[in-house]
Order: C-alpha cells, then sequence, then structure tokens
C-alpha cells in the first residue's frame, strides 16, 4: 500500500502520494497549514474513487470530480485530479506515453485511501 507524505514546502506545507514502491505518484499544491494539507489528502482519497476521466488530447469532456488527461509543451502526456469543486488537488509528472499516464491515474485510485506520515523537516 502506498502513503500521503506531507512535509514542509516553500511558504507551507504540501504531500505527496508515494505508491508502494515509494515512487511519487502525484504531488499537491502548497497549504499554508498541516490541517489544510490533510483536508487535501481527504479531498484526494474522495475524489479518485468517484472521478471520470476526460482525455483532453482526444477532445472528451468530463464532470468533476474527474481525472485530466493532457499533453504539455514537451509532448510528454500528464493528469490532474480535480476535486467536485473544480480545484486541482494532485497533478502527475510527465510521461512519455498515454498508456503510463493511465498506469498513473489507476495508482491513485489503488492508492488514494492510504495513511498519512508526516516527514520531519530537514535540519
Amino acid at each position: 500500500m502506498g502513503k500521503f507524505v506531507i512535509k514542509p514546502a516553500k511558504n507551507g506545507v504540501m504531500f505527496v502520494l508515494k505508491a508502494g514502491n515509494n515512487e511519487v505518484i502525484g504531488t499537491s499544491e502548497v497549504y499554508t497549514t498541516e490541517s489544510a494539507a490533510r483536508n487535501g489528502v481527504a479531498s484526494v482519497g474522495k475524489s479518485a474513487l468517484a472521478a471520470n476521466i476526460e482525455n483532453q488530447v482526444k477532445g472528451e469532456s468530463a464532470k468533476n470530480p474527474k481525472f485530466e488527461i493532457y499533453q504539455d509543451k514537451r509532448g510528454e502526456y500528464r493528469w490532474r485530479l480535480k476535486a467536485g469543486n473544480g480545484e486541482i488537488i494532485l497533478v502527475s509528472e510527465g510521461y512519455k506515453a498515454m498508456a503510463s499516464a493511465k498506469k498513473g491515474i489507476a495508482s491513485v485510485v489503488r492508492n488514494c485511501q492510504s495513511e498519512i506520515v508526516v516527514a520531519q523537516p530537514e535540519e
């Protein structure tokens, strides 16, 4: 099973969702407090399980909550998870292939109910 790691970030805290092999699946925005980050984690858990998939490369459209698959300026495939209110709550890295982006989405769904770990600030 994966884990959500809440960690310090410039100007606040953020979280990453890691798979069981410790690879980062998705990254959050920066939150002002740990409590707000925990709410973000809860939103990922709720939204990912109910999310539709909107393949913007193919011109598809879907209602929130949803995973949007798109191509960035370098031609890599990425996804972002939007909550029911349309806010982006988790984003991916770039993938060379569409199939890899879809596997990333499947990994979010598998791991979205994972435990939360709070990383200690580095000294």
